[in-house]
């Protein structure tokens, strides 16, 4: 009996391994991050009262800094009203923050082919004001900010699929009930054609 291309390669494979082995893009890495920070900001006028505060015009971007550390780079404004001049006159000063934050992986998986790694970060937490207060030297007022990270490390991995025999077995079938048709089919128009003749 002869067999086709496709019936040999599904025999043979078969035989071979019941399992194959596909290389696909997977998570490889998983961190979060809590940070809380106190940025300091210098009015053009002594400060008598805080009226207001808060945060706007957050942007970042994340890379990987080490196989088991992400670096995000971010800034922010911050906005803040205040009164002076024994509270006769209000003014709103705006201060940018930069930062970096280095977030540690807690899992990591090992068996990743290539360094070349997507970061993926997601904010938990918007930056916000949890305190705003005049230091007290009067001059300065300190605002503590917090922010919170989720990232993701996407790379290539292998994963091992087990192939059901019965499917291949089903594949084999159906190629030589196919076969046998055609076999069927070339007969009776030879037959046909005969008859004619």
């Amino acid at each position: 009996m002869t067999m086709t291309k496709e019936e040999v390669y599904v025999t043979m494979t078969f035989l071979d391994s019941d399992y194959r082995e596909i290389i696909t893009k997977a998570v490889c890495g998983r961190g979060r991050k809590l940070t809380k920070s106190e940025n300091h900001v210098s009015p053009s006028h002594k400060p008598s009262s805080i009226l207001g505060c808060w945060v706007i015009n957050h942007r970042y971007h994340a890379k990987k800094k080490s196989s088991d550390c992400v670096e995000i780079h971010g800034s922010y404004d911050i906005n803040i009203w205040y009164s002076f001049n024994d509270n006769t006159k209000t003014e709103v000063v705006t201060e940018t923050v930069d930062y970096c934050d280095e977030i540690i992986l807690s899992s990591r998986d090992e068996n990743c082919l290539h360094d070349d790694y997507e970061v993926v970060a997601k904010v938990i937490q918007q930056p916000n004001c949890l305190q705003c207060k005049i230091e007290n030297q009067g001059n300065r007022i300190a605002v503590e900010v917090e922010r919170e990270f989720v990232i993701k490390v996407i790379g290539e991995t292998k994963v091992n699929v087990r192939v059901s025999p019965a499917r291949q077995s089903d594949q084999h079938k159906k190629h030589s009930r196919y076969s046998g048709d055609e076999a069927k089919e070339s007969g009776k128009d030879d037959f046909i054609k005969g008859k004619r003749r």
